[in-house]
């Protein structure tokens, strides 16, 4: 190991690892970035994946969490390139006989679920009003007495399955918006603490909204080199860590990888029970996607999916439900529940004039080789007739094309690491401090640590005030 001129080596250049650099280099502490690939970023990239001029995002289109989350709050952002732009209805579900419609207010939404309406208000109204002390409290380590009483009264209904706090409503049309939400844990909706998730995105999307980045989801992650480079941050691409020996010397090094990959890096240099608890670490089914240049918008038969940023493709809460079991159950459901995003109705920039993107992905089994292109278009067909009529060319990325771009997408796996009750308390391990490792100076800020997957930054930012906290002691 060769003498490092800084005090900091951050191993990855997505959100998590940029930070951590920045949090870093805040507290006056000299950090390099290590990124293995020519462009930073990690999945939070954008390219021409179609046809020239057609912008597409490689992983995260909509940032759910960006203007809630108090890291990425905490810059500033749009004057370094990042505008994020959204409509006024965050996201919209689809049915046979019409649709189901989040609005950014919760009253809005309210409104239009008839008689489903108060049990709405009576669930979300509470998250979204006590939502910042609830994301500081869970958007973190949870052993952490920050909002105990909040966050008592929130797991009431946070730890219940989405199939059992559904019974509140009477209706298939408020009962496929919860759905569709807890179907962003990658869990069965029959599993306990699904609801954690959907209560949680709901309340951003009335909150802050959900929206892109116009231009893509690699301004997000340029602006945020900007503002790390304006702190003495340096960034060097093309420099990929295969093993400790790789590493410049420095007081700590942070690593942006999965348990998979710290494993490999470290080798036998871990200790033993450590090492055989991260082998334990369990990642999540995978995801299978589908890029589209459009030659017009998608042709919804329901409105209100015209005019949301995202759509959750997958019928009634009951099918919805059924396609996720048979994916849990290591099957490829025949109709699977499809997280479809439509950039281009908020940002036109991202095709040429009069022409369209659309990015969407179902779950599959981790690892899965299976052609999932078909299955995708049909749901969407199926709610939007005349659909593949307008595609002008696709991009397909099977699980293994998400973890060749990423290799922190483990067997197509999106949010570092299979998040049920369990892996969210114990992420990877059951540890007071998750970010630290048992070697000296070493530290995760991955997404397989707590909060967990998602493009908030926060898991690098506490790995980074966890560093902080060892070289204030040295």
């Amino acid at each position: 190991m060769s003498r490092g001129s800084h005090d900091a080596v951050v191993v990855g250049s997505g959100p998590n690892g940029l930070m951590a650099a920045i949090t870093l280099a805040r507290a006056g502490v000299s950090t390099l970035v290590l990124e293995g690939e020519d462009d930073i970023g990690g999945a939070c990239r954008s390219g021409d994946l179609t046809l020239p001029g057609f912008i597409h995002d490689y992983g995260a289109a909509v940032t759910l969490f960006a203007l809630a989350a108090p890291a990425l709050r905490g810059l500033d952002l749009t004057s370094h390139g990042a505008e994020f732009v959204q409509t006024e209805v965050p996201f919209a579900h689809p049915l046979d006989d019409g649709a189901a419609a989040a609005m950014r207010s919760v009253e809005a939404t309210t409104a239009a679920l008839g008689r489903d309406g108060d049990a709405y208000k009576g669930l979300m109204s509470p998250v979204v009003d006590a939502l910042d002390p609830l994301l500081e409290q869970f958007l973190g380590p949870l052993l952490r007495p920050l909002h105990l009483v909040r966050a008592a009264r929130f797991g009431v209904d946070a730890l219940q399955p989405v199939t059992l706090l559904a019974r509140r409503f009477n209706e298939p049309r408020a009962r496929a918006l919860l759905a569709g939400l807890g179907a962003h844990s990658v869990l069965p909706l029959d599993a306990p603490a699904s609801s954690a998730a959907a209560l949680l995105l709901g309340a951003a999307a009335h909150a802050a909204g959900w929206p892109v980045v116009r231009g893509g989801s690699s301004r997000l992650t340029q602006a945020m080199a900007a503002i790390a480079r304006e702190h003495g941050v340096t960034l060097q691409t093309g420099c990929r860590v295969r093993t400790l020996r790789d590493l410049p010397e420095a007081r700590v090094h942070l690593l942006d990888v999965t348990p998979r990959q710290l494993l490999s890096i470290a080798g036998d240099s871990l200790p033993a029970r450590y090492a055989g608890q991260l082998r334990r670490y369990r990642y999540a089914p995978g995801a299978f996607k589908v890029d589209w240049a459009l030659d017009a918008p998608i042709p919804w038969r329901a409105a209100e999916c015209s005019r949301a940023l995202t759509v959750h493709v997958g019928g009634t809460l009951e099918a919805v439900a059924d396609a996720e079991a048979d994916v849990a159950r290591g099957r490829h459901p025949g109709r699977p529940f499809v997280l479809l995003v439509q950039p281009t109705i908020a940002d036109e920039s991202r095709a040429p004039k009069g022409k369209h993107t659309a990015w969407a992905y179902c779950h599959v089994p981790n690892g899965s080789t299976v052609d999932m292109t078909a299955r995708i278009e049909a749901q969407v067909e199926r709610f939007a007739p005349g659909f593949r009529e307008r595609i002008l060319a696709r991009a397909v990325h099977l699980p293994a094309d998400l973890e060749r771009a990423d290799p922190n997408c483990v067997g197509g796996d999106i949010g570092g690491g299979l998040q049920d009750l369990r892996q969210t308390l114990a992420r990877p391990v059951l540890r007071l401090d998750p970010y630290r490792t048992p070697l000296p100076g070493v530290f995760l800020c991955s997404a397989s640590t707590p909060p967990g997957g998602g493009v908030h930054g926060m898991c690098g930012y506490h790995a980074a005030r966890s560093a902080l906290r060892r070289l204030a002691r040295a």
